[in-house]
């Protein structure tokens, strides 16, 4: 069983779940760092490899009809505990995550909530109404679906929401009688491998979820496995066009997140000091490490000269570092390697001719690897970061003529994930719902956030033309199959020979 660190000085060792024992991988050594002080390890584990992948599939082939066999309301129980003991170990949990992602302590402590609330949601779709009936042309038949589960379903979770998206994806995978193989970033693993531990105590049996810890390549693996039915996945646009290549072609159910950039507008009737909460909130909250995160602000007529000055204090004022120090606004980037990367976007966007109209402190001078100034630009819709998603806290305000072009320079990336507007004109908001290529539209709220009962997904490459993550309806379509069942009241006479 993987150990929990508990102390700043000890890094936890990690094992993989298999068959359920807590076994060593046979892989190279590696670890999780501490990004608000890179010296600093998290966890530390060897990498599973194909054996430990071959045992994975093995197992959860094995244990899953027998899980399925269990039935709705008792799968539903089982997810009820892990509920109660997430919630127990809250705290400690949540300050695992903020050391090993980066994250406030705050923001930490709300994805475990929110995560717990899932739980529970999950475990009490196990005894809402399963199924539909349909009269027949009959008169002593009627006609029933039913869901069945598909198997084997391959879960990759990214680290930028190290438990809550793991979370959404595993419990309806669970509650509808499926096996789970889990590859989760390796940025995160300790989180990972805590939730894994809750689960297992709340009664998962051996064999229905493994846990792989390991580098990109033996998620490429799993999904490619003719045994797995399901794949879930939360990512890069190019990784799940692969992912797609692999499993699409011989009948595997997909269901894909694949970022987003994202964008708000204002209009000249908008409360300035409301809109600019809200929009820092929505581009700076977690480190701008969403995929909902607000990556354009675009300013119709008026509003531009009334919201800069009002996005500019806010920005400002953020504070940076240690996200488990009292008073931090934004916690550091998951690596050292996330910070370059969104460094050199920014300098790109510079050389390209956008302005920096507001910059926070960057945070602590020494051990800040992984720390990165928010930063508020001004551009133009055709710089390369109003274009291709940038991991970080840089958002680009961009003016508008009017609400029309707006929703032009809005649609004009190759994502549609999120986007909001904020405006006192209904008419307005109804054709921001209408016209944006958005899978989710806000009104007057951040392009951050979602409720766990409504489907989540977005349009474009932000997605796959698959069920949404989250909604009860959703996550049952995509995580089973329907079967029809044609029941007569009596069975037909024998003929008689």
């Amino acid at each position: 069983m993987p150990d929990i660190p508990n102390t700043l000085d000890q890094p936890a060792t990690l094992r993989h779940l298999i068959a359920g024992q807590w076994v060593d991988g046979e892989g190279a050594e590696a670890r999780s760092l501490d990004p608000a002080h890179p010296g600093r390890a998290v966890a530390v584990y060897r990498t599973a490899g194909e054996k430990l992948l071959d045992e994975a599939i093995t197992a959860a082939c094995s244990a899953q009809r027998e899980w399925s066999a269990r039935g709705l309301i008792q799968r539903g129980l089982v997810l009820r505990r892990a509920a109660g003991l997430l919630e127990e170990r809250a705290e400690e949990i949540a300050r695992l995550m903020t050391r090993e992602e980066g994250k406030t302590l705050p923001e930490s402590r709300a994805e475990v909530g929110a995560s717990v609330e899932t739980l529970y949601y999950h475990a009490a779709r196990a005894r809402a109404a399963d199924g539909t009936t349909y009269p027949s042309s009959h008169p002593d038949e009627v006609i029933r679906t039913l869901r069945r589960p598909l198997g084997v379903v391959a879960a990759i979770t990214p680290w930028n929401f190290p438990l809550q998206i793991p979370v959404w994806k595993i419990a309806p995978a669970l509650l509808w009688g499926n096996a789970v193989v889990w590859k989760p970033a390796s940025d995160t693993v300790a989180v990972a491998a805590a939730f894994a531990r809750i689960l297992v105590d709340a009664g998962v049996p051996a064999g229905v979820l493994s846990l792989l810890l390991a580098p990109g390549g033996l998620g490429a693996a799993l999904v490619a496995r003719e045994e797995v039915t399901g794949v879930t996945f939360t990512g890069s646009v190019a990784v799940g066009r692969s992912i797609q290549a692999a499993a699409v072609p011989r009948g595997a159910k997909v269901q894909m997140e694949l970022g987003g950039h994202n964008a708000a507008i204002v209009l000249p009737d908008a409360d300035p000091a409301a809109a600019a909460a809200d929009l820092v909130a929505g581009a700076m909250g977690s480190t701008g490490q969403k995929c909902t995160g607000t990556r354009r602000i675009i300013a119709v007529g008026e509003a531009y000269d009334a919201l800069l000055p009002e996005l500019r204090r806010r920005v400002e004022a953020l504070v940076v570092g240690d996200g488990l120090d009292d008073g931090v606004d934004i916690g550091p980037l998951v690596s050292a390697r996330a910070r370059e990367e969104v460094d050199s976007a920014v300098e790109q966007a510079l050389s390209e001719g956008a302005q920096v109209l507001a910059r926070a402190d960057a945070g602590p001078a020494s051990d800040g690897d992984c720390y990165f100034a928010p930063t508020l630009l001004a551009g133009h819709p055709d710089l390369t970061i109003c274009r291709e998603e940038v991991f970080g806290p840089v958002t680009t305000l961009v003016r508008a003529a009017d609400l029309d072009e707006a929703i032009r320079i809005a649609n004009g990336t190759a994502f549609g994930l999120t986007a909001a507007v904020f405006t006192g004109d209904e008419r307005a908001v109804r054709r921001c719902v209408e016209e944006l290529d958005a899978g989710l539209v806000k009104a007057n709220a951040p392009t951050t956030g979602s409720e766990l009962h409504a489907p989540f997904g977005g349009l474009k490459d932000s997605s796959f033309p698959a069920p949404r993550e989250q909604n009860g309806d959703s996550a049952a379509e995509f995580f089973t199959w329907s079967k029809t069942a044609y029941l007569r009241t009596a069975a037909p006479a024998r003929s008689r020979s």
